[in-house]
Parts: C-alpha cells; sequence; structure tokens
C-alpha cells in the first residue's frame, strides 16, 4: 500500500509559479512511475505529466515548456514545478503511483492517488 500527500497548491497570479509536492510513504518509492493528473471545475480529470523509474519523462502538450516533473527517491517525493501559469491551469491536482507504467496518461494504469492540492490561477 501506497500513500500519497500533496502539497503546495496556492493561488498564484497569471503568470507565476509553483512547485508541487508528491510525498509517498513506504520503502518501495523507487519501483514506481509516478505521474500528475489535475481536475478543473466541471471537467473530466487530465493527464499532466509522468516520469518513470528510469526518469523518463511525459507531458501534455498543454503544458510542455511551462511544467517539469521530477523526483527525489531519497525523499520518497516527486514534483511539479509549474511556471508561467495561465487561468485555464486553474484545477485540483492529483499525484499517482503505478506499478507499471503503460500508456502514461491512461489513469487505469496508475495505482494509488493522493487527495489533491487546488492551484488557482488569477488573471
Amino acid at each position: 500500500q501506497v500513500q500519497l500527500v500533496e502539497s503546495g497548491g496556492g493561488l498564484v497570479q497569471a503568470g507565476g509559479s509553483l512547485r508541487l509536492s508528491c510525498a509517498a510513504s513506504g520503502r518501495t518509492f523507487s519501483t514506481y512511475a509516478m505521474g500528475w493528473f489535475r481536475q478543473a471545475q466541471g471537467k473530466e480529470r487530465e493527464f499532466v505529466a509522468a516520469i518513470g523509474r528510469g526518469y523518463s519523462t511525459f507531458y501534455a502538450d498543454s503544458v510542455k515548456g511551462r511544467f517539469t516533473i521530477s523526483r527525489a527517491n531519497a525523499k520518497n517525493t516527486v514534483y511539479l514545478q509549474v511556471n508561467s501559469l495561465k487561468p485555464e491551469d486553474t484545477a485540483v491536482y492529483y499525484c499517482a503511483a503505478a506499478r507499471i507504467l503503460g500508456v502514461v496518461a491512461a489513469e487505469r494504469n496508475y495505482d494509488y492517488w493522493g487527495q489533491g492540492t487546488q492551484v488557482t490561477v488569477s488573471s
């Protein structure tokens, strides 16, 4: 069992930055691929970024060049650096862990989910 706790969300003006963190419990963090998803109010949850066990990274087209995913296995933590924020980035951001990373953008591939952290971008 893996428990995930996100933090770092908040209210920021357009063009601003945040660093989201996701702390994982357990001693097997390095064996999981990790992903970030987001859900805006009234919309379906969507893929944002993922990082494999071998540190390969994947991004949704809408965030490429603005968001950076990274992981620190010694700290059992995955990060999402979000820069040049836009009002349309407003959402609850969730991290997720996958034992086997198939299709990175598919929610069904992720085994554990956090509770989410709210990011609100004002114009």
